[in-house]
């Protein structure tokens, strides 16, 4: 048996997780008696907290620590959004999988009014939780700086800016866009139009911006006509598709700024008898698991949703654990998937 190899002090839960050879999460998860643990397992992690005489006082190291082992996943979104983009449930799955090997608990949480958001600021305020996660937050949104002014730790999906202050983990958004257009141009394609998400958010102005620079590459960027104004959803990206062949029924491609109004341009295709790809291509974002079951399947942006998801749960883990810690801005690569729409 290994002996204590410890001189002092109370011992921890890492250091019974370490002597039994398990993760945190597994000793947490035989301290609350959870089913989900092999007898084997459970009795290696018992033998270890005799061993090094570990007391599982929950609610003293809490108070110890002034930590509430708990975190807020924070989506200011209505339920019907919520549910309908597969965006949110890859983030919340990514997130979860970053938080596994931990004592914290998931709090998800809707603010879709100003009401819900000062109740959940007082929420934080009394410090029922040790930090947040911010996702799907528009330019105007005051919540971010209201959290940072009461030192919460924070971290956001997305920025709200380009000289964003909190700590964030994005894609990229231009290069992605840019890419998916030059694209459509390689293939010939050459009156490409966009279907936006909401301006308000940075997101939609990176990927608006990325098609007008690879617009511009082949001489003057493009008219505002050739640029229609959705806000991610299904419904929106039919609506903008539609305007879009009303004025330009000579369109040949479209780039949508994201899967869900890539959907509903290819319903509008489809009811103004437009063949897709061979009378006009159709390229999406995110690459969702709706770019594949979509007819045609959907070429579409990759953008590494679960894994930003799990960096989120990094960052934010690293800021509670270093109050000190610099704010940590992270941008991870994107990827364009070729399938059969265009």
């Amino acid at each position: 048996m290994v002996t204590k190899g410890r001189t002092g002090g109370q011992p921890t839960l890492e250091e019974v997780a370490a002597l039994a050879g398990v993760g945190r999460g597994t000793v947490s998860r035989v301290i609350n008696n959870s089913p989900r643990v092999k007898d084997t397992t459970r009795h290696l992690v018992e033998q270890a907290i005799a061993q090094l005489g570990y007391i599982p006082n929950r609610a003293a190291r809490a108070l110890a620590g002034s930590r509430t082992d708990a975190v807020a996943l924070v989506i200011p979104e209505t339920e019907k959004r919520f549910f309908a983009e597969p965006y949110f449930s890859e983030i919340v799955h990514g997130v979860g999988d970053g938080l596994a090997d931990t004592d914290l608990q998931l709090l998800l949480t809707l603010v879709r009014t100003e009401k819900e958001r000062d109740r959940f600021l007082q929420y934080a305020r009394a410090r029922r939780i040790d930090g947040v996660l911010l996702v799907s937050v528009h330019g105007s949104d005051p919540l971010p700086d209201l959290l940072a002014g009461m030192e919460m730790p924070t971290v956001l999906s997305g920025r709200r800016s380009g000289d964003e202050s909190v700590s964030y983990v994005d894609s990229d958004n231009v290069g992605g866009a840019r890419a998916a257009v030059r694209h459509l141009s390689s293939s010939g394609r050459r009156a490409i139009a966009t279907i936006t998400g909401p301006l308000d958010m940075y997101v939609a102005r990176c990927r608006l911006r990325g098609y007008e620079e690879a617009v511009g590459e082949h001489g003057t960027g493009p008219a505002p006509s050739w640029i229609a104004h959705g806000d991610f959803t299904e419904e929106s990206g039919r609506r903008a598709m539609a305007e879009l062949l009303r004025l330009h029924p000579d369109l040949d491609a479209v780039f949508a700024a994201s899967d869900l109004m890539a959907v509903g341009a290819l319903h509008a295709l489809r009811a103004a008898g437009r063949r897709v790809p061979e009378d006009v291509a159709v390229v999406g974002f995110d690459d969702s698991p709706l770019a594949r079951h979509t007819d045609p399947q959907l070429t579409s942006v990759r953008q590494p949703v679960e894994e930003m998801g799990r960096t989120m749960a990094r960052v934010l883990l690293e800021t509670i654990n270093d109050s000190s810690a610099a704010w940590q801005h992270v941008v991870l690569r994107t990827e364009l998937v070729r399938r059969a729409s265009g």
